[in-house]
């Protein structure tokens, strides 16, 4: 048995048995995939995508996967939902709580995300926040598992900003036994009150270091993401300069284990943070990863809302599960 979460804003204190049976439950669904088998659980519901930020994977997978499951999805954007748009966060929340089975929320501000979760009746998920990316993570950590790797030995070394994607890999690291080695430089770090909480926590230790060549040193996968991300386009000549030394080349890549993987969630900037000869080698399982988003958040999608009747109307949860639904509950 596993702690069904209501939505998902993060990893931290997610139930580990439920990231697991995602795993099965996307290899499923991933099985019977354009056959006469393939399931229509969420036949009749719909999904509300509301994306503030330039998307392809994330956007294509969520959309593809609600058509797969026989679902539809609308899109949304800033003027619709918004902290400061015409209409309340609440009041958005309970009107499309009304009208939809599922928000999905691609944006900047993680407060958004977490009050969506506050107000909405229907699952919330975070599909990209400035603070985070669980759906990315569970993607690459669900890419180890099909590769056989085991989640909780596994040494995973990440390379470059304390950004988003680092910070939901240090959430993950709560969950599963794999260590984390940490190179990112002066400046850069993850958040400081996530580190303490998520390294106290964590089962393999998360570490950090200014040089990359000591956390990738042996490492199982060697992780790195654009060294600037959206919204931060203006600071993207000094952030080349302060980035220097943190390319993953083919160079840094041989201190890593002889089988060791790369990974990168998308887009990259090919020639900064990763050059064309480790994104396009044999180690690199970056197309697998991309592709795998698609599977694991239908079997989210199918988690959230499959089994269930729509929650609708004001008022219909009770105040404990208001204080719930500001994490994974």
């Amino acid at each position: 048995m596993h702690s069904q979460p209501r939505h998902l804003i993060d990893l931290m204190h997610m139930d580990r048995a439920f990231v697991l049976e995602l795993f099965a439950e996307a290899d499923r669904l991933r099985a019977v995939r354009g056959t006469p088998r393939a399931p229509k659980p969420l036949a009749g519901r719909t999904a509300a995508l509301v994306f503030h930020k330039p998307s392809l994977r994330t956007r294509v997978s969520f959309t593809v996967g609600m058509h797969e499951l026989g679902g539809d999805a609308i899109d949304l954007g800033a003027t619709e939902v918004s902290e400061h748009g015409r209409e309340s966060v609440a009041d958005v929340s309970h009107v499309l709580s009304g009208m939809c089975d599922l928000i999905v929320v691609r944006t900047f501000s993680h407060t958004l995300v977490q009050k969506l979760g506050e107000h909405c009746s229907v699952p919330v998920i975070n599909a990209l926040t400035d603070h985070s990316h669980p759906c990315q993570i569970l993607a690459d950590l669900y890419t180890l598992w099909r590769m056989g790797r085991d989640l909780d030995t596994l040494q995973i070394a990440w390379v470059g900003d304390g950004n988003n994607v680092l910070h939901s890999w240090m959430e993950a690291a709560t969950l599963f036994g794999f260590s984390l080695r940490v190179a990112v430089p002066d400046g850069f770090e993850p958040d400081g009150g996530l580190f303490i909480e998520a390294e106290s926590k964590s089962k393999g230790g998360i570490r950090r270091t200014r040089d990359p060549h000591e956390a990738v040193r042996g490492a199982d996968v060697v992780y790195t993401d654009t060294w600037t991300s959206m919204g931060q386009e203006a600071e993207s000549d000094w952030r080349r300069v302060a980035f220097a030394g943190y390319t993953v080349d083919e160079k840094l890549m041989a201190l890593a284990a002889p089988d060791a993987s790369f990974m990168h969630c998308l887009p990259a900037h090919r020639g900064e943070e990763v050059t064309d000869a480790v994104i396009d080698g044999p180690q690199s399982v970056v197309i697998e990863e991309a592709e795998n988003r698609l599977h694991l958040q239908k079997a989210l999608m199918v988690a959230l809302v499959g089994g269930g009747t729509r929650r609708t109307g004001r008022g219909r949860r009770a105040a404990g599960d208001r204080l719930e639904a500001m994490g994974v509950a």
